[in-house]
């Protein structure tokens, strides 16, 4: 009895020194962590530093920024190897290229989850699973979605962008519209929904889906004020798929900015 009762004693002791130990561990970053924030950190923009200072943050706060980082990385490795992740920075400044096609486009079809208004949309699978997911729970709640627009070839967004330069003229189309190679759209993982105006946020079905499309890993791309930062001005009807994890790490630490969210993953990896 005296053998079980120590064995016993033994183990408890055992298991709360791991827990203090994960504890201590996850209170203090590794000299080589921290460098590496460190380096990484100093590259990002002004406005990046001053919306967030993680360089002020405790040991405890920053340890806990990294696991978060190293949980989206280690989700990254889950993707399909075969196509871009889902984490891939496109814009003004990082082009795709004319020759990059998502992998196994599923086109939308006619359906009673959602709606769509032409016969030539398509998404990348796991976004196409992630739109049925939150599809179905709007339905729940009595909002249909609606979906106006989604994966744009190269071509296609090159005629759109000058198009929009016919229109507006050039400064104005800049704002608006990507140049082919920069568009989210060509990722196959962008969804432009409702009515593509201004007033979507306003409308039962924005408002459903501000509030929840990151349950589902929808982030908003363009948000109100971040022109600056984005590229682009506010555009309340663009989502971008980049999952459920991101959603939350977005939110948490990025002030719910996906482009300082992919920014910063784009520099941490290229800083390796």
């Amino acid at each position: 009895m005296t053998k079980i009762f120590f064995l016993a004693s033994t183990f408890v002791v055992l298991l709360t020194f791991c827990a203090v130990a994960e504890q201590v561990a996850l209170q203090k970053p590794s000299q080589a962590d921290s460098a590496r924030f460190d380096k990484v950190y100093n590259q990002m923009s002004a406005r990046f530093k001053a919306e967030l200072p993680l360089d002020r943050a405790s040991e405890s706060e920053r340890a806990a920024f990294l696991s978060d980082i190293a949980l989206l990385l280690t989700e990254e490795k889950t993707f399909r190897s075969d196509d871009v992740s889902l984490f891939f920075l496109i814009d003004k400044k990082h082009n795709i290229g004319s020759s990059y096609v998502p992998k196994d486009l599923v086109p939308l079809a006619k359906n009673t989850l959602f709606a769509i208004n032409r016969a030539d949309l398509s998404l990348r699978p796991e976004a196409y699973e992630a739109l049925e997911e939150m599809a179905r729970a709007s339905q729940k709640d009595g909002i249909t979605l609606l979906v106006s627009s989604t994966y744009r070839s190269y071509e296609y967004q090159k005629n759109l962008f000058q198009r929009w330069v016919r229109i507006d003229g050039l400064e104005e189309a800049e704002r608006e519209s990507a140049r082919e190679g920069t568009s989210q759209h060509q990722l196959g993982t962008a969804v432009d929904f409702g009515s593509i105006t201004d007033d979507f946020d306003e409308t039962p079905m924005g408002q459903w889906v501000y509030k929840h499309a990151s349950e589902y890993g929808w982030s908003l791309s363009f948000p109100k004020q971040y022109e600056d930062v984005t590229g682009y001005r506010w555009e309340c009807w663009h989502f971008r798929f980049i999952g459920k994890t991101a959603c939350r790490v977005q939110k948490k630490w990025f002030n719910n900015v996906q482009q300082y969210m992919l920014e910063f993953l784009d520099a941490w990896k290229k800083s390796e």
